[in-house]
């Protein structure tokens, strides 16, 4: 029950729109401008930088909690944070509060991979990082950040269950970002510090 409890909990506070919140701070609605996503990539092209990067870390912080406290508040084994951390996910993607109309989860997932497999954070981020160098785009960075991390957790000692949970979220990150894939094939997609960004 206390688990089911908290499974619940992580969903509602993942679902917490904190891009929402720290645009309307400025008396903007972020759904309506920019790329219209309420993840921080929009925040930190419509409301300034520091915000986009604020807005990272409470993102984050949505998926860190639960995967790396509620398994100790629920007196359970650590490899249960994937789960709590995966319900945190979709609530960020789907959130109950706006309709089910969310983020792409990658600054949640981030969090959530902190508590639960440190050293597959280190290894999306090193793949975010080159691309974002050599490509400039957020969205194929994000994309192969988390194709790394799926891939990688396999090669790592972590349970059955933890594996086939990150796996699956990498796969969910990749369709949250279908229409910026469109746009990739396209040749219409937008460079990071271009006007038009529309990952998040």
């Amino acid at each position: 029950m206390v688990a089911a409890f908290l499974t619940l909990a992580a969903y509602l506070f993942g679902a917490l729109p904190f891009g929402l919140f720290v645009a309307r701070m400025h008396g903007i609605d972020i759904r309506h401008h920019g790329s219209g996503n309420i993840g921080a990539t929009n925040v930190f092209r419509v409301v300034g930088k520091g915000w986009g990067i604020f807005t990272f870390v409470l993102d984050a912080l949505k998926g860190f909690i639960p995967a790396f406290l509620f398994p100790k508040l629920a007196g359970v084994e650590a490899e249960w944070g994937v789960l709590f951390g995966a319900a945190a996910i979709l609530g960020h993607s789907f959130p109950v509060y706006l309709r089910f109309k969310g983020g792409k989860g990658v600054a949640t997932s981030a969090g959530m991979l902190l508590g639960v497999a440190p050293l597959a954070v280190g290894i999306g981020f090193l793949c975010w990082v080159v691309c974002m160098v050599v490509s400039r785009y957020v969205s194929l960075s994000s994309i192969m950040a988390a194709l790394a991390v799926g891939a990688s957790i396999w090669f790592m000692d972590k349970p059955p269950v933890v594996r086939v949970v990150l796996t699956a979220l990498a796969v969910l990150v990749v369709w949250l970002h279908r229409a910026n894939i469109k746009r990739l094939l396209n040749g219409t997609e937008s460079r990071f510090g271009k006007k038009k960004e529309t990952s998040a």
